[in-house]
């Protein structure tokens, strides 16, 4: 492995322009059994649909660059920066619990890795940028429907404070590309330290390509997990399971903090540093319901929304096989796995009692968790809503019950949790307006509903806010909606449309693996 690779590089000056962004191309280093080099596809006519300016500046761009006509030319991969080595990136994963053989980046291109003026690298990923050896039957370009919902729900998480990819800008086209209907093409600038997933151990594993399953191990770890090296290589593993399985534990548990549902969860769509990767059927939980299944090409409900922990678990045991070979025993291997079950109780327990306003841990919080969301489950109470509604409780009496109290059904239900919940605030001496203030610091009053995606996409393809055709193109509440996201705890009264219940019609709405 080239040296350069062990130590961290220097810090980029901020505030720069494209063509002075300074590049450190780990990855592009290792040898040509992990990639393709290619260049991407010309997007003809690009335009520029979104940009983030938050994303921008940890890699020290400039925000006057993300009006230049040149950016849409950039990132819809017309033009090539400096420094970029283009490649599209070959691995393999389980598809709804399914070998799927090998995968790897058929419609994204990395561009090289730019540093950040913290000396930190950020990956930069051409998503929808043509056709790669890895395409199979697609056409390997993304429409603007899924674009505009990747970009957006990248920005949120981001903001909610969950681990995840992040995205720069959005380019779009007029090319038609045929999904359930025409659509238009466009491209997304997604930015990670690194987009190595599970299903990049599993396709050299799968192959008993063992050389190259150690070179991409000790790439990782030297890159990424230096603290993991141990006194074998053996052990060194060991600890880089274990560290990746206590992370993915602590991500899930996140994702179920806030009612979101991934929707396609597979193998090659878990990122080995615990990010969230891969947005396309996503969804955050409106009204509660424990089997929701946000993504409709999900037939069986493996990726349901009470499921998401147990098959989170399930990939770190596919990526614990794909290192066993290197493991050498099954039991060192199950040992690092038991990492993962203790990391995801502790953190979600731990996300819930901050949700609740609650000090300190008690034997019977489960008991007291489990009895919230049985009531919100019989009511289908609104996720969002709920968390921030509590806030307003008193633990001396029932007078702020009323906006709680308002989102069930049976409200006898609602009374008899209230009750518990009020004793336990009253048992630690609660304080109701810190206690507030920390919950509404934790519980977000905006996420990204489907509802709320979709009127911005509608928009941005020149449709009226009902779907009809003819309008002219409106890029505006993409910018206004991440905006809003990009301050998910604020009140926002201005906004107070967006934090409301969704509308009848949004019921409707469907998202799947083409989104």
């Amino acid at each position: 492995m080239h040296a350069r690779a062990n130590a961290a590089p220097a810090g980029a000056p901020r505030n720069v322009r494209m063509e002075a962004l300074a590049f450190d191309n780990s990855f592009a280093r290792l040898t040509p059994s992990f990639f393709t080099r290619l260049d991407p596809v010309p997007l003809p006519d690009p335009y520029q649909v979104a940009a983030s300016p938050s994303a921008a500046a940890l890699i020290g761009l400039d925000p006057g660059e993300l009006v230049r006509p040149e950016f849409a030319e950039v990132f819809a991969g017309n033009r090539r920066l400096a420094g970029t080595e283009p490649l599209a990136a070959v691995y393999a994963g389980h598809q709804f619990g399914v070998w799927a053989g090998r995968l790897g980046d058929g419609r994204a291109l990395l561009l090289g890795e730019a540093i950040g003026p913290d000396g930190r690298c950020w990956e930069l990923q051409l998503k929808g940028s043509g056709k790669t050896p890895y395409s199979r039957m697609g056409d390997g370009r993304a429409v603007l429907r899924s674009s505009i919902r990747e970009f957006l729900c990248s920005e949120a998480m981001a903001a909610l404070g969950i681990p995840t990819t992040r995205a720069l800008a959005i380019v779009g086209s007029d090319q038609p590309v045929f999904r359930e209907t025409v659509e238009t093409a466009a491209v997304v600038t997604r930015m990670s330290p690194s987009f190595v997933r599970f299903g990049s151990f599993e396709y050299f594993a799968h192959f008993d390509r063992h050389a190259e399953l150690r070179a991409l191990t000790d790439y990782v770890i030297e890159r990424f997990y230096p603290a993991c090296r141990a006194a074998s290589h053996r052990d060194t593993v060991c600890a880089l399971l274990a560290e990746v399985s206590r992370r993915t534990g602590r991500l899930i548990a996140a994702w179920q903090s806030v009612g979101f549902c991934h929707g396609v969860m597979n193998t090659d769509n878990m990122s080995i540093l615990g990010l969230t990767i891969d947005y396309g059927p996503f969804g955050f939980l409106d009204g509660f319901d424990a089997q929701h299944i946000c993504n409709h090409s999900d037939d069986s409900g493996r990726y349901a929304y009470a499921m998401q922990p147990r098959i989170g678990e399930w990939n770190c045991f596919a990526l614990g096989q794909a290192l066993l070979p290197l493991i050498g025993d099954v039991e060192s291997a199950q040992q690092a796995l038991a990492e993962y079950r203790p990391a995801f109780e502790a953190e979600f327990e731990r996300l819930l009692r901050a949700k609740l306003g609650l000090s300190a841990q008690r034997d019977d919080d489960p008991a007291l968790f489990e009895r919230m969301f049985e009531a919100m489950q019989a009511s289908r109470v609104d996720f969002t809503l709920f968390f921030r509604s509590l806030s307003r409780v008193r633990a001396a009496d029932a007078a702020g019950d009323e906006p709680v109290r308002d989102l069930f059904v049976d409200r006898a239900a609602c009374d008899a949790w209230l009750a518990l919940y009020r004793g336990r605030l009253q048992a630690e001496g609660s304080n109701d307006a810190q206690r507030a203030a920390a919950m509404n610091r934790v519980n977000p009053r905006f996420v990204l509903r489907n509802h709320l995606a979709e009127l911005a996409i509608r928009r941005a393809r020149g449709e009226t806010d009902d779907g009809t055709p003819g309008g002219r193109r409106d890029y505006a509440e993409v910018a206004r909606l991440l905006d809003v996201l990009s301050r998910p705890f604020d009140e926002q009264p201005e906004h107070a449309s967006y934090a409301a219940p969704p509308p009848d019609w949004a019921s409707h709405l469907s998202v799947s693996c083409s989104s």
